[in-house]
């Protein structure tokens, strides 16, 4: 995150792309470390921009240069003066804002001289009165009989004045208003007829209400009337992932009630103190005004972002122009009996700067997490987001194994993000060979041969000419393949050694168990008793071994499918015959590791409640890590149930299973990927059930992604390609979800019917739930995956489960053999 002070310290140059475009390059800037640490720094050669934001208001000092710097660049940029000069349009904003429902607006009379097409099409409500002008002298019978049916409105409410003054991109900054009395309709018709003659094409003069300050009574003050402050209350709400909106700061000021607040004439405050300050402190009424504010703000924004939407590149500035964050203004009055927050202006800088003097008091490490998290956290997450989209897009990455159903997203983010994606594939008629650049029918299911593989596959990417700057897989039995041929082709990837290890389970806890440190507490402590199992006299040997019950389960299978709780010697025996005799080939049960074998082993059974963690991991560092919480399993199988993310584990210890992810992670050698860890809280710590060495299946890149803005995906793709994706080091979910699996076995009549499954559809695209289908074809069998997960959102864990408990019993997927209510217990 570089500031550049001055125009010249940054230029343009002609971008390898669209005609007209440029790329941004940086030879000086003020660089920033942690600690509070800054230096000047001069870079030779310059460094190119991956994402652009510049201040164009007045105020800058460089506006016009900054204006001419973002124009038309081909790396992403939060901002252009076509787009500066829409928000900065006070009547285009008004005329836009009083099209939302739920949002209040000042009355306002608009005057316009040949208004831009945006602003054509009549009145947007019956607050708003659009005037066109066709010319700017000969209007005053017009103006008079116009001003007076406006001072004489409804519309007008109880204000007692009316404000004059400019809207246009040239006034920005200005403060060229009048106030009248509304009793005053002539003096009002005067400035009217003055400020036309000074309009250009496109510009207004708008007659607007002055909302009365809400009337607050001050505690211990005298009878009979409250004393009168107005409040100021500016937002600042930014886009995150998906282009919605997000209420990230409210910061207030308080002044006397005849006097117009503004930001640079009081000091900041919090909307609880403020109001507090003016006699407002009853809890329920405060709760219910944030929520007035949040929706309010967030409505402005998604108006904004519709009308963006709606323009071209040009109109924008650029194809990469988008704004990413915006200032709501508004003052707070009363309507009827209500507490009303009305939107003045919005303004692209000035709240956000209001915040950051807040945040600069020295009192907030005193005021709570609340106060301590900066408002421009969401702007920079997206300016984060957009950069990495930027880098990524146009890289050649190959994959090897397209997965199923459940990994269809792959294909869909890759064409978002611009990826040119290169398949290796068994299946020559898989849907996903049509969605890539090339697809390379190869069988990649004999394992045993893996390394022979490896050296063909790399033969067949010199010999088609791929110019790759990444490969990697996000399907369990590929996972060394790949970590084969990265080696042979000199590509960023964890060793095939660390692969090997990690993927084998009996391999993964033994080794760790010889881990006894430094560092501690040493990774030892989070590995579990196990014993290789691949004849009977194995399982004869490992009862011994290992303390019963135990769980035994397939050396590399995946899905949980043949994992069993044993509770003594003959079930060992019985069950281990079983799986040789079902499950012997990749034919049995395909995508559950069969290739490898069939190999098991059994480990200990630790009693407590099972997490997954996943990690993005970089040159042995973790940039990012997200915890989740899985409900209890339906023994004597471990088939998953039930999950909620975030956890509801202690802050203690969410950290505790975050470290043990980590180090077991690093204890077998990974140290470049996106990986998923199984543990299990017990009373002595984290437990590690298993390491898998890709990006987490399910639904867990889905829910990562709604809640954290993060797409493990692409963290997964720039790890691959050796770049280190900038991620939050302490990311904030914004909500829970909470959702249960749907088995073949017990919900066949749901998962058959095509009413049940359009319901199911339906809800989800209303946003009432969501939908993650896991398998393609309805087949039930002994040894079962989920066939989809279905979750319910909310504000916290218990409104999510009450959400999801309740759809699951519509529904129907609640079952006496089926207890939702019993798999959610956990997350209460």
């Amino acid at each position: 995150m570089l500031l550049c002070l001055s125009p010249a310290w940054l230029m343009r140059v002609a971008a390898a792309g669209p005609e007209g475009e440029a790329s941004l390059l940086v030879s000086k800037a003020v660089s920033f470390y942690p600690g509070g640490l800054t230096f000047l720094d001069d870079f030779v050669p310059p460094r190119h921009a991956t994402y652009f934001l510049a201040g164009l208001g007045p105020e800058s000092g460089h506006g016009r240069e900054a204006a001419e710097l973002a124009r038309n660049l081909s790396c992403p940029t939060g901002v252009s003066v076509e787009l500066a000069g829409l928000l900065e349009d006070r009547l285009l904003m008004r005329w836009l804002l009083s099209q939302q429902s739920g949002v209040a607006v000042p009355a306002t009379l608009a005057f316009t001289y040949r208004p831009p097409g945006l602003l054509r099409g009549g009145d947007a409500s019956p607050a708003l009165r659009l005037v066109e002008l066709s010319g700017k002298e000969g209007q005053e019978t017009l103006v008079k009989e116009e001003v007076e049916a406006f001072l004489c409105s409804e519309a007008l409410g109880d204000a007692s004045q009316v404000a004059v003054r400019f809207s246009g991109w040239r006034w920005r900054g200005q403060q060229a208003w009048c106030l009248h009395l509304r009793v005053e309709p002539s003096a009002v018709v005067n400035t009217v007829l003055t400020l036309l003659e000074k309009l250009e094409e496109g510009e207004s003069v708008l007659v607007e209400a002055v909302c009365p300050p809400a009337r607050l009574p001050l505690p211990g003050s005298p009878a009979p009337g409250p004393a009168e402050l107005a409040v100021r209350i500016c937002t600042v709400v930014c886009r995150i992932q998906g282009d919605r909106p997000l209420l990230s700061k409210v910061v207030c000021g308080v002044g006397r009630g005849d006097r117009l607040v503004r930001h640079h004439n009081t000091l900041p405050r919090t909307l609880g103190m403020a109001l507090a300050q003016c006699g407002l402190e009853e809890a329920a009424q405060v709760a219910l005004l944030e929520q007035r504010i949040k929706e309010t703000a967030e409505a402005a924004l998604a108006a904004v972002l519709a009308l963006e939407a709606g323009l071209s590149a040009e109109q924008r500035g650029g194809r990469q122009v988008h704004i990413d964050f915006l200032g709501v203004d508004f003052v707070l009055t009363v309507t009827g009996r209500t507490l009303t927050p009305v939107v003045l202006k919005l303004n692209s800088g000035l709240c956000l700067e209001a915040c950051g003097a807040l945040e600069g008091l020295w009192a907030v490490p005193r005021m709570g997490r609340s106060a301590e998290e900066a408002a421009a956290a969401p702007l920079v997450e997206t300016m984060l987001r957009r950069s990495g989209r930027h880098l990524m897009d146009g890289k050649q990455l190959l994959v090897i194994g397209a997965g199923g159903v459940s990994k269809k997203f792959v294909w869909e983010a890759a064409r978002d993000y611009g990826l040119k994606l290169h398949l290796v594939e068994s299946d020559p008629n898989h849907f996903a060979s049509q969605l890539v650049q090339t697809f390379i029918h190869f069988d990649v299911t004999e394992h045993r041969r893996d390394e022979e593989n490896a050296q063909l596959l790399a033969e067949l990417v010199r010999t088609r000419n791929l110019k790759l700057d990444g490969c990697f897989s996000f399907w369990d039995d590929c996972l060394v393949l790949t970590a084969l041929l990265c080696r042979e082709l000199g590509l960023p990837c964890s060793s095939p050694a660390a692969m090997c290890l990690a993927k084998q389970k009996s391999r993964t806890q033994l080794h760790l168990l010889r881990c006894q440190g430094p560092p501690w507490p040493a990774t030892s402590l989070h590995a579990v008793a196990c014993c290789p199992l691949e004849s009977e006299a194995d399982v004869e040997r490992a009862i011994y071994q290992v303390p019963l019950p135990g769980v035994m389960k397939l050396e590399f299978g995946s899905g949980a499918v043949g994992v069993q709780l044993v509770k003594d010697g003959p079930q060992c025996h019985e069950h281990f015959s079983r799986i040789l005799h079902d499950l012997q080939g990749e034919a049995d049960h395909p995508g559950i590791g069969l290739g490898w074998g069939n190999a098991m082993l059994l480990m200990e059974f630790v009693e407590g409640t099972e997490h997954d963690v996943d990690l993005v991991v970089f040159g042995g560092r973790l940039l990012a890590a997200f915890v989740s919480d899985n409900g209890p399993t339906r023994l004597p199988g471990f088939t998953e149930t039930a999950a909620c993310m975030p956890t509801g584990l202690a802050p203690e210890q969410e950290a505790q299973m975050v470290q043990a992810a980590f180090r077991c992670c690093l204890g077998c050698g990974l140290l470049d990927g996106v990986f998923n860890v199984e543990l299990k809280m017990t009373g002595a710590g984290p437990k590690l059930i298993e390491i898998n060495p890709r990006m987490g299946g399910f639904y867990l890149r889905d829910w990562i992604l709604e809640l954290y803005g993060v797409d493990l995906l692409l963290a997964a793709t720039m790890v691959a390609c050796g770049l280190q994706p900038a991620l939050p080091a302490h990311p904030r979910a914004r909500g829970y979800l909470v959702g249960v699996m749907c088995l073949v076995s017990q919900h066949i009549e749901l998962l058959s019917s095509p009413g049940s499954r359009e319901t199911m559809q339906a809800l989800h695209d209303k946003g009432l739930l969501r939908l993650n289908f896991l398998e393609e074809t309805l087949i039930p069998g002994q040894y079962e995956e989920p066939y989809c997960n279905v979750a319910c959102a909310g504000p916290s864990p218990a409104e999510a489960r009450l959400r999801l408990l309740g759809i699951c019993q519509g529904l129907g997927i609640d079952r006496p053999n089926y207890p939702v209510a019993h798999f959610l217990s956990h997350f209460k």
